[in-house]
């Protein structure tokens, strides 16, 4: 994990996350938020669909989003405040997502916007966008004991 501040971030600074899109992703997320939606659940359902099979939801894309911003730019104590995003392409079970964050405006010392994008490992473009974001005064680092 990075740990960037108000201070030390600059215009040009990214980071990215990457994970493995899961069945058992897509069903815990459909539980926490109740979205039962068949393209997402339903083998049979997705498969007579326009996708031909089960996809992700939409927002468990966006999700990825939220973690490369709280953890790599700016990183931990990161308050996440507003995303505006188009998704372009489905996410497959089974694809491996990397969301990157790149900053590219300080709007002022509390707030950044950063344009943020999450790419499948064929490299197309499956969510792009913009954020804004608070990143922390300093960083905390927490120890056991």
């Amino acid at each position: 994990m990075k740990h960037r501040t108000r201070e030390t971030l600059r215009v040009g600074d990214e980071g990215t996350f990457t994970k493995t899109i899961t069945q058992s992703d897509v069903f815990a997320f459909a539980d926490a938020s109740g979205d039962y939606n068949p393209l997402h659940i339903d083998e049979e359902y997705a498969r007579r669909s326009v996708f031909q099979q089960r996809i992700a939801h939409g927002i468990l894309t966006a999700g990825i989003i939220s973690t490369v911003l709280g953890s790599e730019i700016p990183g931990v104590g990161t308050i996440f405040v507003e995303l505006q995003i188009r998704f372009l392409k489905p996410v497959y079970f089974g694809d491996t997502v990397t969301a990157v964050g790149k900053v590219i405006e300080i709007i002022n010392p509390k707030r950044v916007r950063l344009l943020v994008a999450c790419r499948n490992d064929k490299g197309q473009d499956v969510a792009i966008g913009n954020a804004v974001v608070i990143p922390p005064e300093k960083t905390r680092l927490l120890t056991e004991g």
